[in-house]
C-alpha cells in the first residue's frame, strides 16, 4: 500500500513538472511572437493575395494610359521624365519583412543592409514592362529612394537584374543627408519635366506630406485628389510607411514595444 502511494505521488509530481514545462514553453512562444505579430497579416497579403498583384497591374496599366495621353498632348517644355520610388514600388522587399517576423525583431539598419546586399529583390508585378515602355517612348526614368547612398551599387545591380531601364548612377538618386525627396526631385526638374510620379508613400509625390500627422495627411490627400491616377500613381504597401511612423506613431521613434501595441489598438475604430 505504501509503495502504491509513493508511486502515485511520484506520478503526480511528474505530471505537474511536465505541465509546468509545457506552460513555460507556451509562455516563451507567446513572448517570441509579440514584436512582429501585427505585421504577419500584411506580409502574408503582399506575398500571397492575388488582389495585391491585381492592384499593382492596375496601377501600372493606369500609368501607361496616362503616359500615352501626356505624350499625345506633348506640352512639355523640357525632355519628359518619370520619377519613381524603389522599395514596394518597383522592388518587392517583403522577404525582409518576413525575416523580421521569423526572428521576431524590429527594424535594424544592419539587417536591412544584409537584405540589400543580396541584390535579389523581385520586381513588383507590372513595373518592368511599364518602365521599359516609357524608355521606348524616349521618356527617362529617375529612381528616387531613401535607401542609403552607400547602397547605390547593390541597388543598381538589383534593378539591372530585374530588367529595369536607366539603372545607373545618373538616374538612381538615393538618400545622402536628408530623407526629404523634394530636393532630389528639384534636381531632376532642372533638366526635365516630371510628367508622372510613382510611389507607395505619399511623400514620394509631394513635400506637403513630409512630417505630417494623420489628420494633415488625410486632408492633403483630399486636396490633391485630382492628381491621384493622373500625375500620381500609388502602389499598395500594407507593411510599413509614413502612415505608421509619422501618422500612427506621430513621428516619434522612442516608443517601447508595449506602447506601440497600445497605440495601434487605440487608433482602431470599432462600433
Amino acid at each position: 500500500m505504501k509503495n502504491k502511494i509513493i508511486i502515485s505521488l511520484f506520478t503526480v509530481f511528474i505530471f505537474l513538472g511536465c505541465k509546468t514545462q509545457i506552460t513555460t514553453i507556451k509562455q516563451k512562444n507567446i513572448r517570441k511572437t509579440t514584436l512582429q505579430e501585427h505585421a504577419i497579416q500584411a506580409v502574408l497579403w503582399q506575398q500571397n493575395a492575388s488582389e495585391y498583384k491585381a492592384l499593382t497591374y492596375q496601377a501600372y496599366n493606369l500609368a501607361q494610359l496616362q503616359l500615352d495621353k501626356i505624350i499625345a498632348e506633348n506640352n512639355a517644355q523640357k525632355p519628359m521624365a518619370i520619377v519613381t520610388d524603389i522599395d514596394e514600388t518597383v522592388l518587392d522587399n517583403s522577404p525582409y519583412s518576413g525575416k523580421q517576423i521569423e526572428l521576431d525583431e524590429n527594424y535594424t539598419s544592419l539587417r536591412w543592409a544584409e537584405w540589400v546586399k543580396k541584390e535579389n529583390a523581385k520586381s513588383i508585378p507590372g513595373a518592368v514592362a511599364f518602365f521599359n515602355y516609357a524608355q521606348s517612348k524616349n521618356i527617362q526614368v529617375f529612381y528616387i529612394s531613401n535607401r542609403d547612398a552607400k547602397q547605390t551599387k547593390e541597388t543598381i545591380k538589383n534593378l539591372k537584374l530585374r530588367g529595369f531601364p536607366f539603372a545607373d548612377e545618373t538616374h538612381v538618386l538615393l538618400k545622402t543627408n536628408s530623407s526629404e525627396k523634394g530636393t532630389r526631385r528639384n534636381i531632376v526638374e532642372k533638366t526635365h519635366e516630371i510628367v508622372l510620379l510613382l510611389g507607395d508613400n505619399l511623400s514620394d509625390f509631394s513635400s506637403i506630406f513630409e512630417n505630417s500627422s494623420t489628420i494633415k495627411r488625410n486632408n492633403n490627400a483630399d486636396n490633391l485628389k485630382a492628381s491621384f491616377g493622373t500625375k500620381f500613381i500609388v502602389l499598395p504597401n500594407p507593411m510599413y510607411g509614413d502612415w505608421e511612423t509619422k501618422g500612427i506613431f506621430e513621428g516619434k521613434y522612442n516608443w517601447s514595444n508595449a506602447q506601440k501595441d497600445s497605440i495601434r489598438r487605440k487608433k482602431i475604430t470599432s462600433y
